[in-house]
């Protein structure tokens, strides 16, 4: 688990709310405070959509983006927000393959980065998941520095806490 600050907020929403530069992370949840509290839940709720389609447990974030970003927009910045992503289960997948570590796929409940804005400054913070306890941490160092690659790639500058 790594944290990270990121001095520059308008870039990072600019990238978070206007590019597509998250919208391959699975949404798990969120809350964003304005002149309320809005909460979302990022598990997609099958019995709205009439297809047979396989359905992904969670939203993309590029399906969620938009309604969020209508939330936020204004004069006034938010007080905060909060979202919870997760790589998505077919680069998880890809991720365990790829790292000399005895975990499987089926093992891993998540890869996640947590976003913080508390009014001042963005704070995000990795975390690993497992369905069975390990003392194997290798997946856990994969998944940090994946994700400070992940914000040099897209030229989002980071201080590590």
């Amino acid at each position: 688990m790594i944290s990270v600050s990121i001095p520059d907020i308008k870039d990072f929403t600019s990238q978070l709310f206007l590019k597509d530069s998250f919208d391959s992370f699975c949404f798990i949840e969120g809350d964003i405070v304005t002149f309320n509290t809005f909460h979302i839940d990022g598990f997609v709720q099958k019995g709205f959509f009439d297809t047979d389609t396989v359905l992904p447990e969670y939203s993309y974030w590029k399906n969620v983006r938009e309604y969020c970003f209508n939330i936020i927009k204004g004069k006034r910045t938010p007080l905060s927000f909060r979202f919870i992503f997760s790589l998505s289960p077919k680069n998880i997948e890809r991720i365990v393959s790829q790292s000399v570590s005895s975990i499987q796929p089926e093992d891993v409940n998540g890869l996640y980065l947590n976003v913080h804005f508390d009014g001042s400054r963005i704070i995000c913070v990795t975390g690993t998941s497992f369905k069975t306890f390990t003392l194997d941490k290798t997946l856990e160092h994969v998944w940090d520095e994946m994700v400070t690659k992940f914000l040099h790639q897209k030229g989002i500058p980071f201080e590590q806490q």
